[in-house]
């Protein structure tokens, strides 16, 4: 009979190292916390990099194993001082979540190219350079990996309008995500997505709290959308975090190019 993983070490991430970006908050500290919980040594990687010390500060107030480092995704010479201090740090690079992405409001007909071009050379291109640049560390190591991509229901179906740039680049990350996974399989490095749907991020309470964005009522919207939302509430980034965890484990070792939609059921209606 086949020798199974003890159900105590499903979720066991002791010995592994973890780069997370944008984990300063929201769902990037969602998921930084549960696998810091979960054993996992921690590399807090963020745009902010003061708030990023902070929490780094927290988490290992809690005794967790975490460190933080400041990275532009979108700057090929940032994610390459990233993995480095990683490896500097703790040795090695055995899971990469690419949380970071901005998701600024606005028209078509009011959009620039310079507006276009920086939701997708953050959301897009940074989720390319820090998959290149890890996997690249993954594939020496000889011991696979994982690799899971933050898109968002806006992969899969629109939101509300004014996201014309941000739904073009989740839509490549599912994209990007399917093929890298057929890539990587071979080096037993599993590529998976998670699409959020609604959730209570301080990013999503600044857009309730701001003045209309070129034109559009982003307070507004996310009202309409959250009463679409079969579960009538607004998910919490540890909702996100336990996904990750479990994509992370040995809970889906027969997991790769897929999207795991966490959502509320929003999309059902």
């Amino acid at each position: 009979m086949e020798e199974k993983t003890p159900l105590n070490q499903l979720l066991n991430l002791s010995g592994k190292v973890a780069i997370v970006t944008g984990a300063a908050r929201g769902i990037g500290l969602g998921v930084a916390y549960r696998f810091a919980e979960a054993g996992a040594a921690v590399m807090i990687a963020d745009f902010k990099k003061e708030l990023a010390d902070q929490t780094a500060s927290y988490l290992s107030g809690l005794g967790f194993e975490v460190r933080a480092v400041g990275v532009d995704v979108a700057s090929q010479d940032d994610v390459k001082k990233m993995v480095k201090e990683t490896l500097d740090t703790f040795g090695s690079c055995d899971i990469l979540v690419n949380n970071a992405g901005i998701f600024p409001s606005t028209s078509v007909v009011a959009m620039t190219l310079s507006d276009f071009d920086k939701v997708i050379s953050v959301n897009l291109a940074g989720v390319f350079l820090c998959t290149k640049h890890v996997s690249l560390q993954m594939i020496k190591q000889g011991k696979g990996g994982r690799i899971i991509n933050i898109t968002s229901v806006d992969a899969l179906h629109p939101s509300a309008i004014g996201l014309a740039h941000y739904d073009a680049s989740k839509h490549g990350v599912w994209g990007f995500t399917k093929n890298v996974a057929l890539e990587l399989a071979p080096h037993k490095i599993w590529v998976n997505a998670i699409a959020p749907g609604g959730i209570a991020t301080p990013g999503v309470e600044e857009i309730q709290k701001g003045a209309p964005a070129a034109g559009i009522d982003m307070s507004g919207m996310i009202e309409a959308f959250l009463a679409k939302i079969p579960m009538r509430r607004m998910g919490e980034p540890d909702e996100i975090g336990k996904v990750a965890l479990f994509l992370a484990g040995d809970m889906a070792s027969y997991i790769t190019g897929a999207q795991i939609v966490v959502d509320g059921g929003v999309l059902l209606s």
